[in-house]
Order: C-alpha cells, then sequence, then structure tokens
C-alpha cells in the first residue's frame, strides 16, 4: 500500500489552506475593487487628501502581505510536510513548490516580498515608485491568489477535503 501524502500532517495543511482561501476572498476584493480605477501619479499624489483612496491602499497593502507570509511561512511549508517533504528554508520550500507546480517561479514570489516592503515603505514618501509598485502589485496579487488555487488543487486531487 503506498500513501499519497502523511495523514498526520493533514490538520495542519488544511488549517493553513483554509485560512489562505479566506485571505485570498479578502485580497481579491480590495484588488478588484482597488484596481477598478485607473492609477496614475496624480492618483497616487491624491492619496494625501483622499482618505478613502488611502484606506483602500492599506487595506490593500495589508492583505497582500499577510497573504504572502501565509504561503510562504505556513501554506507551502505544510503542504510540502504532508506530502513527505522535510522542513528547510524559506528558498528550499520554494524550489519545492516550483518543482510541484504551485509557483512558476521561485524568484517571482521572493520579490512579492520586496514588493510588500516598497508598497510599506515608499507609500507617500516616492509617488513614482510607489505608482510603480502598485502596478507591480496588480500582477503580484493574481500570483498569490493563482498560488493558493493551486495547492487547492492539490488538496481536492489528494481527496482531501476543508
Amino acid at each position: 500500500m503506498s500513501l499519497d501524502y502523511l495523514p498526520e500532517h493533514t490538520e495542519n495543511a488544511l488549517l493553513a489552506l483554509g485560512l489562505a482561501k479566506k485571505e485570498v476572498s479578502h485580497l481579491a476584493y480590495t484588488h478588484r475593487t482597488l484596481f477598478a480605477q485607473p492609477i496614475s501619479l496624480e492618483w497616487v499624489q491624491s492619496l494625501e487628501k483622499r482618505e478613502d483612496l488611502a484606506e483602500k491602499i492599506d487595506a490593500f497593502v495589508g492583505r497582500f502581505g499577510r497573504l504572502q507570509d501565509h504561503i510562504g511561512e505556513k501554506l507551502i511549508p505544510r503542504f510540502a510536510a504532508l506530502l513527505g517533504s522535510t522542513p528547510k528554508s524559506l528558498l528550499d520550500n520554494l524550489a519545492y513548490a516550483e518543482k510541484m507546480g504551485w509557483i512558476e517561479n521561485a524568484e517571482d514570489f521572493v520579490g512579492t516580498r520586496k514588493l510588500r516592503n516598497l508598497l510599506v515603505h515608499e507609500y507617500m514618501v516616492d509617488a513614482e515608485l510607489f505608482l510603480q509598485s502598485l502596478q507591480a502589485a496588480d500582477e503580484a496579487a493574481n500570483l498569490l491568489i493563482g498560488v493558493v488555487t493551486k495547492i487547492s488543487q492539490q488538496a481536492d486531487m489528494l481527496g482531501l477535503s476543508m
């Protein structure tokens, strides 16, 4: 008899996946509503006077960062353990996730962390850099959401239910 996964890791993996799905739902909403409007340099510069937009940015950046952290620190390591991989460094776990097809490129995922730091630290300091960071975060949010979707599909293929 061959096991497709290690049952003793099921609960932790499913808890991490459940939380990731909730975080995806919140990020997807903020992402959809934020990027439904054209974002330009003038728009970024108006954030000082538009508390409603600044609040939307804060929500997006917070949700983006939480999901990125959760995927790298909990979701990928717990699913790797579920599939028999021993705990490793973040870079090793990302290489494993790339091998499994959960992420396309480990370097792109690492880039989301750098991007998150830019979004947090350049907010209202350098409007041009913040605009570029926001535009990159538009794509990076889809990358993060895609990772959770692929790991969820892996759980379904293994017959694991939430």
